[in-house]
C-alpha cells in the first residue's frame, strides 16, 4: 500500500487529499471519503488503510473551507453545502480520469455533513456511480438551521459553530435545502450506518433518507453514537468492504 499527497484545482479553488494505493499491478476500484462538519481527510484514514490492504482504493480529501484542519483552500466562511458539492463532484471528475483506477467502480462514501453532500452529488452522477455508502449523514441540517433562524433576516453575517466560524452564506443555503425533495433519484445501491444512541442525528432521518431510494439499506448499530467506538468501526469496515464487493459484482 502507498500513500500520496494530491491536490485538485477547480471552480478556481484547491483541493487536498491523500490518495491511498493497493498493492499490485492493473486498474483497481476506488472508493472517496468525504468528512464531516469542522474534519478533515484524517478520519477516513483507518477505512482507507483497510481498503487499500484489500485490493481497493481510497481517496480521502478535505473539502474547500470546511474545516479549521482542512489542507483545502478557502475560509470556512465561504463554504457552504453548495461548494462542498462543487468539490466533491471535482474530485470524483479527476479521480475518474486516474490512469489506475477502473473507472466504472468508483464509489462516494461520506460520514456526517460530508454524508449529506455525498447524497446530493449522487443525484448528479447516477450511472456513473458504482455505489452510496453513508455514515450517519447529517440530513438534519437543513431543519436543524431552520429552527436556529426561524427569521431569515435574522442570520448574522458570521456565526460560530462547533468550534468552526460559519458565513451567512452557509445558514441561507443550509435553510433553503428541500433536502427530502433533493434526494432519492439515484438507482444504485445506497448503505446507511446509523446508530442507535446518535445524540446529532436522529437515526430516523436515515430511515426516512433509505426508503426514498430503489436500493436502499439501513444498519442501525446498537449503543453507537455520533462517530463510532472502535468496535463499531470495525463493523463498518466489514459491512462496507461487503456493499463494495456486491457492487463490483453487479458492475
Amino acid at each position: 500500500m502507498e500513500r500520496e499527497e494530491i491536490r485538485i484545482r477547480h471552480h478556481g479553488r484547491e483541493s487536498y487529499g491523500m490518495r491511498y494505493r493497493p498493492d499490485g499491478t492493473g486498474r483497481y476500484p476506488m472508493v472517496i471519503f468525504s468528512h464531516g462538519y469542522n474534519g478533515s481527510w484524517e478520519s477516513a484514514g483507518g477505512y482507507a488503510e483497510y481498503f487499500a490492504q484489500r485490493g481497493i482504493g481510497c481517496f480521502c480529501h478535505d473539502f474547500c473551507g470546511g474545516s479549521v484542519h482542512s489542507k483545502s483552500s478557502m475560509k470556512t466562511t465561504e463554504m457552504t453545502v453548495f461548494t462542498e458539492k462543487e468539490d466533491l463532484l471535482a474530485v470524483f471528475d479527476a479521480v475518474s480520469r486516474w490512469e489506475e483506477v477502473a473507472p466504472e467502480h468508483l464509489f462516494l462514501f461520506g460520514e456526517s455533513q460530508g454524508g449529506l453532500i455525498s447524497a446530493l452529488a449522487a443525484e448528479e452522477l447516477q450511472e456513473r456511480l458504482c455505489g452510496l455508502l453513508l455514515l450517519y449523514p447529517a440530513f438534519c441540517i437543513p431543519d436543524d438551521w431552520r429552527d436556529r433562524y426561524p427569521e431569515r433576516e435574522k442570520i448574522p453575517e458570521e456565526t460560530e459553530f462547533w468550534g468552526m466560524k460559519l458565513g451567512r452564506g452557509f445558514i441561507e443555503g443550509a435553510c433553503s435545502l428541500d433536502l427530502f425533495s433533493q434526494i432519492g433519484g439515484y438507482s444504485g445501491p445506497v448503505q446507511i450506518i446509523h446508530g442507535t444512541k446518535d445524540p446529532v442525528v436522529p437515526v430516523a432521518y436515515s430511515q426516512k433518507a433509505a426508503a426514498l431510494y430503489a436500493d436502499a439499506g439501513v444498519t442501525v448499530l446498537e449503543g453507537e453514537g455520533h462517530g463510532f467506538t472502535p468496535e463499531g468501526c470495525r463493523r463498518v469496515a466489514g459491512i462496507t468492504e461487503r456493499f463494495i464487493r456486491d457492487g463490483l459484482r453487479k458492475r
